[in-house]
Order: structure tokens, then C-alpha cells, then sequence
């Protein structure tokens, strides 16, 4: 798959993912499809580059955990999208926990749909 093609899919799957969790959750919240699309570019960014690294300097705790501290480093990648996108805010520990999950599922969904759409695109040439 093309960078490009894959780097705007990823765009589109944060930001379908941001925004299915600000509908089931009250206090991840945006002030304007600005900042949901700014969010969602932010928060692919934060997730290529800082949770690489993140991951780099705690993977003892991630071994130790048997990867459940991958859960926490998710979550830590939320807050700092809403900490650095102003407009875009997650509320408290409990609400960064169910966003991140509804995120993971909208992105195993994505990635699913993504697949199965690229191999039958593939089969047909």
C-alpha cells in the first residue's frame, strides 16, 4: 500500500475512532470539526513517533505486565493529543480508559474492513 494511502487511512481511522468515543462517552468532547480532524492528525503523530519511543524505555514494565502497560501508554497517547489540540478535551482517568478502548475497537474494525477491501482489490488484477 502507497505511504500516502496509508498515512491518510490512518488520519481517517483516528478521526472516525476520536469521534465514534465522543458520542459514547460525555467528557471526550470537540469544539468544532476543526479540532476533532486536528485531533485526529495529532493523535496519529503522537502514535508514530512518542509511542515507539514510550514503548523503547518501558518495555521491562510492558514484559513484566505481560503487555497489559501497553493499555496505560494508549491512554497516555490520548491525553497528550488532548493536552497539546485545544477544543479537544477526554476528561478523567476513567474516560481516557473507555475511549481508548472504543478507539482500539474502531481501529481493529478499520483495519479489518481496510484489509479485506485491499486484498479483494488486489485479487481482481
Amino acid at each position: 500500500m502507497d505511504l500516502l494511502l496509508r498515512i491518510a487511512l490512518g488520519w481517517v481511522g483516528s478521526l472516525l475512532a476520536l469521534w465514534v468515543a465522543s458520542l459514547l462517552i460525555d467528557s471526550v468532547n470537540y469544539s468544532g470539526f476543526g479540532q476533532l480532524a486536528l485531533a485526529a492528525a495529532v493523535f496519529s503523530l503522537v502514535n508514530l513517533i512518542i509511542k515507539p519511543l514510550a514503548e523503547l524505555v518501558s518495555c521491562v514494565l510492558i514484559i513484566l505486565t505481560l503487555g497489559i502497560f501497553l493499555f496505560f501508554i494508549n491512554m497516555a497517547m490520548l491525553a497528550l493529543t488532548a493536552w497539546i489540540v485545544p477544543g479537544f478535551t477526554v476528561g478523567g482517568f476513567w474516560s481516557v480508559a473507555g475511549a481508548t478502548v472504543i478507539i482500539w475497537a474502531v481501529n481493529l474494525f478499520v483495519n479489518f474492513a481496510v484489509d479485506r477491501i485491499w486484498k479483494r482489490e488486489e485479487g481482481s488484477h
